[in-house]
């Protein structure tokens, strides 16, 4: 039986990651992430909204260095499986840290 192959440019999951650690850098550091879910200004809310960026900054890492990797290993980019597992892993970890900003956010409200 024949397998069925889609050939995916890596510049897609690349652009992906980009994207998404894009809005997860304007939602932590241009002030998003506090006018969506600290809209009346309190402190306390701030305060606890940095510490929920703190945990989520601990996944954006992980997938920025997982986004490194696929491109600067060696063997990652002569094997299209292994830059395939690095990519995959950086987009699951920003959708993650996405996840953990959003549902931290509704949480410090």
């Amino acid at each position: 039986m024949a397998r069925v192959r889609f050939g995916i440019s890596p510049i897609v999951p690349t652009i992906a990651s980009f994207l998404l650690a894009a809005l997860w850098g304007l939602s932590v550091f241009a002030g998003w992430g506090t006018a969506a879910f600290c809209g009346n200004g309190s402190a306390e809310c701030g305060q606890r909204l940095a510490a929920v960026a703190g945990l989520s900054g601990l996944f954006a890492m992980l997938a920025a260095v997982c986004t490194a990797a696929a491109w600067v290993i060696p063997a990652a980019r002569r094997d299209q499986r292994t830059f395939n597992v690095y990519m995959g892993s950086a987009v699951a970890a920003w959708i993650v840290a996405e996840g953990v900003l959003f549902l931290g956010g509704l949480l410090a409200t």
